[in-house]
């Protein structure tokens, strides 16, 4: 997310923030203290290396004057006179900064399990993608003083809890990697499918999510859950290009121009969930990354493996089970055994009580099975309950367009359009294995 025309050294501080953080946050023990230091030293680089060049080390620079930011904050202020103490042990390192790299711990950290979802992407965001409160906060369409306090009270809550810079071991490492992932696919999802607004997509944010998800990996090379999530965001933007028209509408599956999928994603996305799958231990990233993949090598729309698609969703439906994946094998169930079979699935998740119960995305899929079965009356009530219950204006607009459609087909004022058909000929977007609205379903995040 650096502005275009921004010098280099921007990349390079964006490259450099978190793992300074680490060093300066685990050293001190407060890690409120250290981001606002680490703040402080990064301007000051973007104001002087422009000018004066960039040192010799830039890690050791950075910390050294994060440091002394953080000491110079200690000792300046009465009320922490007791401190001094601890201040005195934080005298400003040499040039030398140990190898270790803290980096994951800075993650794990920041997706702490005491953090709602909110907090821990906004935290991640700022403390280890270096982005600005005010990029955050434009990127999720919400006020920048709102996102400062999400902010502020995420770091507080750390603190309350008493969480140690340090990574855990065992079940408790295992646990805290998975709300890594969580969080880092959330931040993709948000910039793949914007749930608000008037974009379809936010790239800046599906990009940087990419970048976090590249990074831990370099971490994390053996995690075959690790390589799972990046495989899957890979497979998945590889689409982007071919989402939207001209004027950023909505393009469903069966109609994008696949030469302008990004070939150099689609290869990295396969590879690594061929290796991935390979070290035996298989998770829902991983299985989620393989029906991605089955999507992109389908030579065309009408090709798709959809039986492949099934039994992967059915594997993923028994290891982790959700409403959402449900959803999804519903409609794959409807694309491989008819859409009677599909709708007797979509019965059990709408009922009293029912997770997805008066959720557009549950609308949206009964409206295209319905619309397989050849019930196009109701097909349009539930394409244009869909549309009210959305609040993207995209999907908002292409479920009206799809409902209104139908119903000049059933009134005898138009064909159907062979670029479009039914339901059983547009597959799902594959974005995560999960139909986008109207091929056939709306289904995109998994919560």
């Amino acid at each position: 997310m650096t502005a275009a025309g921004a010098h280099p050294s921007e990349d390079l501080l964006r490259e450099l923030a978190p793992q300074v953080l680490a060093v300066v946050a685990r050293r001190s023990g407060d890690f409120a203290a250290a981001e606002d230091a680490v703040q402080e030293a990064l301007l000051a680089a973007s104001e002087q290396w422009p000018v004066e060049g960039e040192p010799d080390s830039p890690l050791a620079w950075l910390v050294r004057v994060a440091t002394r930011r953080l000491v110079d904050e200690v000792r300046s202020d009465s009320a922490r006179r007791h401190r001094e103490e601890v201040a005195s042990t934080l005298e400003p390192p040499g040039a030398e900064v140990p190898d270790r790299d803290d980096t994951l711990a800075l993650l794990l950290l920041c997706c702490h399990p005491s953090l709602t979802p909110a907090s821990a992407i906004a935290l991640t965001l700022r403390a280890v993608g270096g982005l600005s409160t005010a990029q955050i906060a434009s990127a999720f369409l919400v006020p920048e003083a709102t996102m400062a306090q999400r902010i502020s009270r995420a770091k507080a809550r750390i603190r309350s809890h008493g969480s140690h810079f340090e990574l855990p071991a065992g079940q408790d490492r295992a646990d805290a990697l998975a709300s890594v992932l969580r969080v880092l696919y959330l931040v993709f999802s948000e910039g793949y499918a914007s749930s608000t607004g008037a974009d379809l997509q936010r790239v800046e944010l599906a990009a940087e999510a990419i970048r976090l998800t590249r990074m831990l990996r370099q971490l994390l090379p053996d995690d075959p859950e690790v390589g799972g999530l990046l495989a899957l965001m890979l497979l998945t933007d590889a689409r982007r290009p071919a989402r939207t028209g001209p004027a950023g509408e909505l393009v469903p599956l069966t109609e994008q121009d696949r030469r302008l999928w990004d070939p150099a994603l689609v290869a990295e996305g396969i590879e690594l969930v061929t290796e991935s799958l390979s070290r035996g231990a298989v998770g829902e990233y991983q299985l989620q990354a393989a029906i991605a993949a089955v999507h992109d090598e389908a030579p065309s729309a009408e090709e798709t493996d959809w039986p492949q698609i099934l039994a992967l969703y059915s594997l993923l439906e028994r290891m982790s089970p959700s409403p959402v994946v449900s959803l999804n094998k519903a409609v794959a169930t409807a694309m491989v055994h008819g859409p009677e079979a599909g709708l007797r699935i979509l019965d059990g998740l709408d009922g009293p009580g029912g997770a997805l119960a008066g959720h557009y995305r549950l609308d949206a899929v009964r409206g295209h099975l319905m619309e397989m079965s050849g019930d196009t009356e109701a097909a349009i009530g539930h394409f244009r309950a869909a549309a009210r219950r959305t609040t993207s204006l995209p999907e908002q607009r292409y479920l009206q367009t799809h409902a209104a459609r139908l119903a000049r087909v059933r009134q005898g004022w138009a064909e159907p359009q062979p670029g479009r058909g039914t339901a059983a000929s547009r597959p799902s977007d594959g974005r995560t294995g999960t139909p986008r609205p109207g091929w056939p379903g709306l289904t995109q995040r998994r919560r």
